[in-house]
């Protein structure tokens, strides 16, 4: 695992990998600040009146309940568009993941495969339903994992593993949709889950890195490329070395 993530991070210096981040980075920042805006402006809204709409449209009976969530969430919609950034970020580089990941993936697969048949590229609707999916799924989790904040050192733990799962079950599988049919991708994840889950605490460290997170879709597609190699039995051929092409 800890070379998978140190031959990861190597690459990203690589000319081909400076490319892809630039253009990566580029839509992270602009998609988080439009993203962020839109969440700190819901938030707004539910602390100063949505608490009075939900409980006439719910014809709830106490307030109790409603009260504590407007409370929580008048928190984090104080805490402004930076904390909604950070909150965002492993959803947002989930979703770019399936546009960069055949681009990652085949410089990672040329370098220190390329004895190996290369993968696939996945068709653009499939690779983005799996990243929107994704990014759902991760504003869902966390939405759900919001109150775990109050909690601290607890509700730090909550999200962090959240973001593990969450992270790992996209870079895996569209590492592995490379090879296989996505149905054959989920059943290698879930047969071989504990190891994912230990790779997603990586992602999930790189992904808390400020600035750095920005390049999370090539470092989490590189690494899960080396990972899939290993848990599908692939041989590891010899690296390229500097001067030298693929046949």
């Amino acid at each position: 695992m800890l070379d998978a993530a140190f031959k990861a991070l190597a690459q990203m210096f690589s000319p081909p990998f400076r490319k892809i981040l630039l253009k990566s980075a580029g839509m992270a920042l602009l998609l988080i600040i439009v993203a962020a805006i839109g969440l700190h402006r819901v938030l707004a809204w539910f602390a100063e009146g949505g608490q009075a709409w939900l409980q006439t449209t719910l014809g709830l009976t106490t307030t109790t309940p409603l009260t504590i969530l407007s409370w929580v969430i008048s928190i984090a919609a104080a805490l402004g568009i930076v904390a909604g950034s950070i909150f965002l970020m492993p959803a947002v580089t989930g979703l770019l993941a399936s546009f960069f990941a055949d681009d990652v993936a085949e410089q990672v697969e040329r370098r220190h495969y390329p004895g190996d048949p290369p993968g696939h590229a996945l068709p653009i609707f499939p690779a983005a339903l799996q990243g929107l999916k994704t990014a759902m799924l991760a504003i869902l989790v966390y939405l759900v994992a919001l109150p775990s904040l109050l909690l601290a050192g607890i509700g730090v733990v909550i999200f962090f593993l959240a973001t593990a799962f969450l992270l790992s079950r996209e870079y895996f599988e569209l590492a592995a949709m490379r090879f296989n049919s996505p149905a054959d991708a989920r059943k290698l994840r879930k047969a071989n889950q504990s190891t994912v889950m230990i790779a997603g605490l990586f992602l999930a460290a790189f992904v808390s890195i400020p600035i750095l997170n920005l390049a999370t879709p090539l470092f989490g597609t590189a690494f899960m490329v080396h990972v899939y190699k290993r848990l599908a039995g692939r041989p590891t051929s010899r690296p390229l070395l500097e001067g030298e092409r693929a046949s």
